[in-house]
């Protein structure tokens, strides 16, 4: 199979089949992303209808990725600003080298400031970093450390129209052992370095206002605007407040709840002004083993306050914001693999490593199989995942892959990870394969998976050399995905398919909600390492 690398056009009308927020007549449909993009932030470049959106990535790799759309309606990924955490630190990349999961990048924020694109956030072991970049969707700087230590997340900067920027944070109650306050201190004018003590502004301490988190920071019309959510995150709200000061005191409105709608705790996310006087605010909704999925809000400031939604509460459909773009476009999730990058859409579970996979000239991405560690019990901490994030409610995955097995006990094939996992891989027993569900429930607290053999299959090639010679099974795996079950399915033929195994329930993961796609393993720590080749896969209703 040749490699056809597809232009940027291309590529940007991907057009989702299980989930496309663009009604086609002027509105839209919540959510405008219906995957994880917990903690949306969003900006605005100086064309003023170009939006860029960054969320939380926590260890997953590559992280902070970029979003870019022209209507806040229709949305691809053009890129990440962490190839790995943390460049030009060996101390800490090296910590992330083996999954840390729940870890790492929290709730970002971006920002447009003289020329540059900037994205700080607080990694809660080690303090505020930031990195910036000219294009958003291109190479972005290493990460710079602002303030070393714990317990910082959720941090966000505004630059005044005299220079001084200031920063805004939340504080992480399992490092620092308080929470529910914000903090806002000074930064120095190019926002690399602490320059003023921190003052609390905001304590929600003991009020409705418990785990008030997630703040932006904002000016308008002479007043200084902290944005933030509070409640809790599957049954919070949305807070704004105000002052003439950026070290307050700040008065404070609640201008987004549930009330009598269906959309949870709809809070935390980004105000955005567009060129043509709208304003909007992208916030996220909890929706468990799914995760965080991104919805889109107008804002009425006729009252003085952001008020959001319709008086306040989240509309389901509404006319899109206005723009000259017509595009129509979502997130990538199918894959071809045809091309000598790998999608956007993938991440790993640590800091990626080319031994855990690479693309191939053949139209194929191989994953070698990870040495999984003596007295292992379950997958939890295998770093060469290949996962992405959940689309859409309904929506089934098939892909076409073969393992190349070099040594007994080597397996792969198609999973759905989280606190609880489930895969249907092909295991090499013997000169022959087994088809095998492996389930774990609680895989973050040590349980051991449980494994059922569904088949046992001859293998499609056997190498004929007599150096490190392998046997190879072509196999199509599918998992269908409905109300939060998953349902496995395989074929030999592409043609064909057979429902298999037990059905799962997902479970979201530690802060992210359940990811799908490739895992590769074995138990022999002294063979050769296996693979599979994944062919293409494909996401569809």
């Amino acid at each position: 199979m040749l490699i056809a690398v597809l232009p940027m056009s291309a590529k940007a009308q991907y057009k989702s089949q299980v989930w496309h927020p663009d009604n086609g007549n002027g509105t839209y449909t919540n959510p405008v992303i219906n995957a994880d993009y917990s903690d949306p932030d969003v900006c605005v470049g100086p064309s003023g209808e170009d939006y860029y959106m960054t969320a939380s990535s926590f260890q997953c790799v590559p992280g902070l990725p970029i979003l870019h759309s022209r209507d806040l309606v229709n949305w691809e990924i053009v890129g990440h600003a962490l190839e790995k955490l943390y460049d030009g630190n060996e101390r800490l990349t090296e910590h992330f080298s083996t999954p840390q999961h729940g870890n790492g990048v929290w709730a970002p924020s971006i920002r447009y400031h003289n020329g540059e694109y900037y994205i700080y956030w607080g990694d809660p072991d080690f303090g505020v970093m930031m990195v910036k970049t000219k294009d958003p969707s291109g190479k972005w700087s290493q990460p710079v450390c602002v303030i070393s230590g714990q317990g910082y997340i959720d941090t966000c900067p505004l630059w005044d129209e005299d220079g001084r920027c200031y920063l805004v944070n939340g504080w992480a109650n399992s490092r620092a052992k308080f929470a529910s306050v914000l903090t806002v201190r000074e930064l120095s004018a190019d926002g690399t370095k602490v320059i003023g003590q921190p003052v609390i502004v905001f304590d929600g301490n003991g009020t409705e206002n418990r785990t008030c988190e997630g703040p932006k920071f904002y000016k308008r019309d002479g007043w200084y605007w902290i944005m933030c959510p509070a409640g809790g995150v599957p049954t919070g709200f949305q807070l704004a407040m105000r002052s003439k000061s950026p070290y307050g005191p700040y008065e404070y409105k609640i201008v987004l709840a549930q009330g009598k709608t269906a959309i949870n705790g709809p809070h935390q996310g980004g105000w955005v002004h567009t060129k043509y006087g709208e304003d909007w605010f992208l916030h996220f909704q909890d929706k468990e083993a799914y995760g965080r999925v991104v919805h889109l809000q107008p804002v009425d400031w006729n009252s003085g306050w952001p008020v959001m939604g319709k008086k306040g509460e989240p509309v389901t459909t509404y006319k899109k914001p206005e723009s000259s773009s017509t595009l129509i476009s979502n997130p990538v999730e199918s894959d071809e693999f045809n091309t000598p990058t790998l999608g956007l859409q993938w991440q790993w579970q640590a800091n990626y490593d080319e031994k855990y996979g690479v693309p191939t000239a053949f139209g194929t991405f191989r994953i070698y199989t990870h040495k999984l560690e003596e007295g292992w019990k379950n997958l939890w901490l295998v770093p060469n995942m290949l996962l992405q994030k959940t689309p859409a409610d309904q929506f089934t995955v098939t892909t076409k892959l073969r393992l190349t097995s070099k040594a007994d006990g080597q397996f792969g094939g198609l999973m759905m990870m989280g606190l609880d996992y489930s895969a249907l891989v092909v295991r090499r027993s013997g000169q022959e394969f087994q088809l095998v569900q492996m389930t774990c429930k609680a895989a973050d607290k040590g349980m051991a998976q449980t494994e059922h053999v569904i088949a046992t299959l001859k293998p499609t090639a056997v190498d004929k050399t007599d150096y490190k010679p392998g046997i190879h099974e072509d196999i199509y795996l599918r998992l269908k995905v409905n109300d939060s079950k998953v349902q496995f399915a395989y074929s030999l033929n592409g043609k064909t398919y057979q429902d298999c195994g037990d059905e799962f329930q997902m479970k979201e993961g530690k802060w992210i909600g359940a990811k799908f796609g490739y895992v590769a393993a074995e138990t022999d720590l002294k063979c050769d390492r296996g693979w599979i080749d994944a062919d293409w896969i494909h996401v569809e209703k």
